[in-house]
């Protein structure tokens, strides 16, 4: 078996990314020195992964705080429900959190070790590839309000990331390629090279025990290290550059996207098709190629991605990205590209553009 990949990220409060096939038992060399009790924050749909994953922590004290599916576990009910657990427990800032789960599992349990006694340790073991190569990494938590997708969060970095590709063997296709979503978006925002895997493998190839995956789970965990190793809390780059900003490259419309539809769709579709909407939002503030934009729609579609959305009128899907984080008062913020690999930032762009650039993913719904 091929040894692990060790990816550090290198941020005031460094941590281990570990990437592997068979890794779960470096989960102990994860936690900080000194930790009795931990408590594992898990969806109910993982509860057959409980008792060997517990096994794993033999001699520490385990509690689980088992939390719904999906998103639906990103509300302050929940939130609430896991620090009176923790209350009841009587954990100190010397115990620790540990996330068993997707994207969403990562946002709750981590945001509820960033706000639990103002802190304590977190180590996540995504069991997705899309919270393996987005949500687990970087020390962005959250929750959802009615208002917006991770209105309410904080920065929170953890003490290690287990990413064990094991865990991938049994996850629906669709999720997988979901996770692909914000793969690609690595390759367009800052690794070229991510693309060029992409548009000359099989996407069918790509399984878990697949070793172009496993290239691209590191690449892309690679590229948000060193983004967040610069900008932790999306302060911006160096030189006007978007810094942290850049790996929401797309997310604007994702996020309203999902709002629109309950959270239905897959955020890594959603992210899909906001990266062809500014990658067009681009093209006609005259910074894209049109190439470029084809590029778009042909890699991500190329994996089994949506590339066009029809499902809500354009001024239900404005009001929402006004609230936006990027935002700033009432002007709107895109990453978008100057060129391969070369984000900026977008100010202010104007309506026209953004409704010409909604009918080019829609079908002309503007």
């Amino acid at each position: 078996m091929t040894a692990p990949t060790v990816l550090h990220v290198a941020t005031a409060s460094p941590y281990d990314v570990v990437v592997g096939h068979g890794v779960l038992d470096r989960l102990r060399g994860l936690l900080p020195d000194g930790v009795q009790r931990v408590a594992i924050i898990c969806p109910e749909s993982l509860e057959h992964l409980l008792e060997p994953f517990a096994d794993l922590l033999d001699g520490l004290d385990v509690v689980v705080l088992q939390v719904p599916d999906g998103e639906e576990a990103k509300n302050w009910e929940v939130a609430a429900a896991c620090w009176e657990a923790l209350g009841e427990e009587g954990f100190t800032r010397s115990d620790a959190v540990v996330t068993l789960g997707g994207g969403a599992t990562t946002d709750l349990g981590g945001f509820v070790a960033a706000t639990w006694l103002r802190g304590v340790a977190v180590v996540h073991v995504p069991t997705t590839l899309l919270a393996m190569v987005d949500a687990a990494v970087g020390g962005k938590t959250g929750i959802n309000t009615p208002a917006g997708k991770n209105l309410v969060g904080s920065f929170h970095e953890p003490a290690g990331v287990l990413c064990d590709l094991a865990l991938l063997a049994t996850l629906p296709r669709e999720e997988l390629v979901a996770g692909l979503g914000e793969v690609v978006k690595c390759g367009f925002i800052a690794d070229p090279r991510i693309l060029e895997l992409v548009e000359t493998t099989d996407p069918a190839a790509l399984t878990a025990d697949s070793p172009v995956l496993r290239e691209l789970v590191e690449r892309a965990v690679q590229v948000k290290a060193d983004v967040v190793a610069g900008d932790l809390r999306e302060t911006g780059g160096a030189g006007g550059r978007p810094g942290r900003e850049a790996l929401n490259y797309g997310h604007t419309l994702a996020h309203a996207i999902e709002k629109a539809t309950g959270y239905e769709i897959r955020h890594g579709e959603a992210v899909a098709i906001g990266c062809v909407f500014v990658a067009e939002l681009a093209a006609r503030a005259g910074a894209l190629p049109a190439e470029l934009v084809d590029r778009h729609r042909a890699a991500f579609g190329r994996v089994g991605l949506p590339t066009s959305w029809d499902g809500a009128d354009f001024d239900t899907l404005l009001a929402t990205m006004r609230v936006d984080k990027k935002a700033r008062g009432n002007q709107l913020r895109f990453v978008v590209l100057a060129d391969l690999a070369q984000p900026v930032v977008l100010a202010g762009p104007s309506e026209a553009d953004l409704r010409a650039a909604y009918a080019a993913i829609s079908g002309g719904a503007a």
